[in-house]
Parts: C-alpha cells; structure tokens; sequence
C-alpha cells in the first residue's frame, strides 16, 4: 500500500468517526433544548475547544499565515489581538451572557436573547440580528469549506471540487443527525 492510499484511507476512517460522532450524539438528543444548546450540559473544555475551532477555522491554517508571508510579520499582531479578544470574551462577556439567557426567557439563541433582553415584541431585533448572522455566516461558512477544499486538495491531490463536496457532505450529515452536541464532540476531537 502506498503511503498516499494510506494517508486517504486513515483520512477516510477520520471521516467515519465524524459521522459516527453524529449518531452517538443522535441518541442523546431527547429535544430541542438538546439539540440546539448541547442540553446546555458541555464541560468547560469540550465547549472552549470547539468555540476556538470554530473561530479559528481556515482562516487560522491558510488565510494568517498567508497574510503573514504577503505582508509581513507585522500582520502576526492579528493572532495576538485575536488571543486577547478570546481571553477577554470568555473572562467578561460568556459567563453574563450565559446567567441572563436564564433570565430573559431561557433564550436559545442571540436573536431570541436580543428579543427577550429587550421587550421587543415586534421581534424587529429578532429580524435584524437573524439577517445579520445568516449573511456572515454564510460568507464565513462558504469561505472555511473552501479553505478545506483546498486545503485537502493541496495535500492530497483530490480534485478541489470533490474534496469540497466530501467535507461539506460530511458536516452536514453529523450536524443534522446530532446537533450541537455533535459539532462540539466532532471539534473536541
């Protein structure tokens, strides 16, 4: 067996785990509180690792270091600016934030904080700060899966589109099936 043939079939068992990850996670999930929050039960270090691995995606493996060779070690201050503002949100903003989800109606989201936070009873907040994440997102969700893409077609040889396809098939299979409990294991993991 050649070392690529190796390396794509360990990718391949990788790959399987995520997605038995997801079914694991499918049969813990009883509700909507457990499969959108997770039962609201994540331990410390499975909930930081997963918020990090969201936060630092593609960007962190291709666009940092990229930027850091185009314009300079200079452009390294990102990374450090990046690691005070992770350290300031987890030390001021997560543990308020999660006592006045409580609070304002057991809120499962932003929006839906936003809303009770604020009496909005027109749910104009709610509008608002829906419409603000799905464009963001969507542009960051679109520029990670790219990233992947790219990134497994560079060390792998697969053609980008396929490896495009595989990664986003693969993320949407364990998030469907498991929730937010199953995103967070798989980026535990």
């Amino acid at each position: 067996m050649s070392t690529t043939t190796a390396i794509l079939c360990a990718f391949g068992v990788y790959l399987l785990l995520m997605i038995g990850i997801g079914v694991w996670c499918m049969k813990k999930t009883t509700g909507a509180d457990d499969y959108f929050l997770g039962g609201r039960g994540l331990s410390g270090p499975v909930a930081a690792l997963s918020a990090q691995a969201s936060d630092m995606s593609g960007w962190l493996l291709m666009g940092l270091p990229g930027s850091i060779y185009a314009l300079g070690t200079g452009q390294a201050w990102i990374a450090i600016g990046l690691g005070l503002g992770t350290i300031a949100n987890w030390l001021i903003i997560a543990k308020p934030l999660r006592a006045y989800t409580i609070v304002a109606n057991n809120s499962m989201t932003l929006p839906e904080f936003f809303g009770n936070r604020y009496h909005d009873e027109k749910k104009i907040l709610l509008g608002i700060s829906s419409a603000i994440i799905v464009v963001f997102f969507l542009v960051y969700t679109a520029s990670a899966l790219a990233s992947g893409g790219k990134l497994f077609n560079t060390v792998f040889g697969i053609d980008y589109h396929v490896a495009l396809f595989i990664g986003a098939a693969v993320i949407l299979i364990y998030t469907f099936m498991g929730g937010f409990l199953a995103v967070c294991t798989t980026d535990f993991v």
